[in-house]
């Protein structure tokens, strides 16, 4: 029988494994702050390549990422679910993204390649990193709290983008153009090391390995393991019509989240400084999204807490169409599209732990990880390619070029907003899970039905 002390240790421990988990998506947020958000996304855009065509790069890069992390993250899912090691697998994603994302520093003008090679493997370590990192949830909650958690984290990690904005935003400011944008590069680096430190020092993993595999063996059993998933993945219905509903509505936010920084600065012309402050507005906005939807999931369900914040977007970027040149107007739009994009990130990873089972959590969270950077590979390249066309098209009709490009561009927030209806009318018909009435597996690992 356990005494007083021990469970008062074991719910220190348990504290504090929860606060290493958020402290990780603090420096994690800060990399997609500022790489995707506010300063490298257009400084690559009209600095490195310049015009239209800096669009369409931009894109071709988010893509390559995405599809590189979207072949390796099942199968990394698999051999970290044999041999329990969530954590290694976080800390060599984690460390590609950190040196990498330190090295876009020497990135300048005309540097179109090495910007590329850079941002893509930084862009790796990020997204790679991510499917595991999303897998340690369920080692730091329980089912009646995984909601919560899970928005806590997104909310602190919502912290960590507006203080490195902040870090980078004042010295812009004093010091002005002698503040080159590459320092920030640097400063993301180091935030996003420091932050990453306590996950490794005191998260624990539920289940550790109880020997020792030989490599041979772990890689043969982790394909055994992939396989047999893939051939019983038809009995999970409601994780299948998840993870396409997933794949279409992330395909918005990804688009959203890859040219948001390019929408501000083509079609209301806000500057480097303008833009970290409209990031620090949406990541605000952003925390209390990922709070209040953390919450509705917990009290109604994660499905409908998805649905709200995917309804409140769609209407936000049609609002875009109607506000003009408008800049306050645009802030007004992006602090509602914050707010709920936070909302339905944080609780999409929710779900998948009350889909999956136990004993294939992580490599679940692969499965959505090919869903999720599949869909960074198509997103991106549609708004891109689009704007792109459309851009060229508006200009052999005779138009001026930065109304040409104006043109491109709406085109493109149009395609996110399809994306975003389809995969909600798909998530309508995914069974509604809760911890009153969880998802049941016999032990075959098939669907209970009801």
């Amino acid at each position: 029988m356990e005494t007083t002390s021990q469970v008062e240790k074991e719910s220190k421990e348990i504290k504090r494994a929860r606060h290493a988990w958020y402290y990780y998506d603090f420096g994690n947020s800060a990399y997609a702050a500022i790489i995707l958000l506010a300063v490298f996304s257009i400084y690559f855009k009209n600095v490195v390549v310049g015009g239209a065509e800096g669009t369409r790069l931009w894109g071709i890069a988010v893509g390559i990422a995405a599809i590189i992390v979207a072949v390796v993250s099942p199968i990394l899912g698999a051999i970290a679910d044999v041999s329990r090691s969530k954590k290694l697998f976080l800390g060599i994603f984690t460390a590609i993204s950190i040196a990498f994302t330190g090295l876009l520093f020497f990135v300048g003008p005309g540097d179109v390649l090495m910007a590329m090679i850079f941002f893509i493997l930084a862009e790796i370590g990020y997204r790679g990193a991510q499917v595991f990192y999303d897998a340690l949830l369920v080692d730091v909650s329980t089912p009646e709290t995984v909601g919560n958690i899970s928005g806590k984290g997104w909310a602190i990690g919502m912290l960590g983008g507006i203080a490195t904005l902040i870090i980078v935003l004042v010295p812009m400011q004093l010091i002005g153009d002698a503040f080159k944008p590459n320092y920030a590069f640097l400063i993301t680096a180091l935030v996003f090391l420091v932050s990453a430190i306590p996950t490794f020092l005191y998260v624990k993993e539920k289940h550790e390995v109880t020997e020792q595999l030989p490599f041979g063996k772990l890689i043969k059993d982790a394909f055994k393991k992939l396989a047999d998933t893939f051939k019983e993945i038809r009995h999970y219905k409601d994780f299948l019509r998840y993870m396409f509903a997933f794949l279409i509505y992330n395909d918005g936010i990804m688009m959203l989240m890859d040219f948001a920084a390019i929408i501000g600065g083509t079609l209301f012309g806000l500057g480097t400084i303008e833009l970290l402050i409209f990031v620090i507005i949406i990541h605000i906005t952003g925390a209390i999204g990922a709070l209040v939807f953390g919450r509705i999931a917990d009290r109604a369900s994660s499905k409908r807490a998805i649905l709200y914040s995917l309804l409140i977007l769609i209407v936000s970027l049609i609002a875009l169409f109607f506000i003009g040149d408008n800049r306050i107007a645009f802030f007004i739009v992006g602090g509602f599209a914050g707010f709920s994009l936070s909302g339905a990130q944080a609780v999409s990873r929710t779900m998948v732990s009350q889909l999956a089972p136990p004993d294939k959590m992580t490599e679940f969270y692969g499965f959505l990880s090919v869903a999720g950077r599949t869909s960074t590979f198509v997103g991106p390249l549609v708004f891109s390619t689009l704007a792109f066309r459309m851009s060229n098209f508006y200009l052999d009709k005779g138009w001026d070029p930065i109304l040409a490009e104006n043109g491109g561009q709406y085109w493109g927030i149009g395609s996110i907003i399809l994306f975003l209806v389809v995969g909600m009318v798909i998530l309508l018909t995914v069974r509604e899970v809760t911890a009153q009435d969880p998802m049941v597996y016999n032990n075959s690992q098939k669907e209970h039905e009801n």
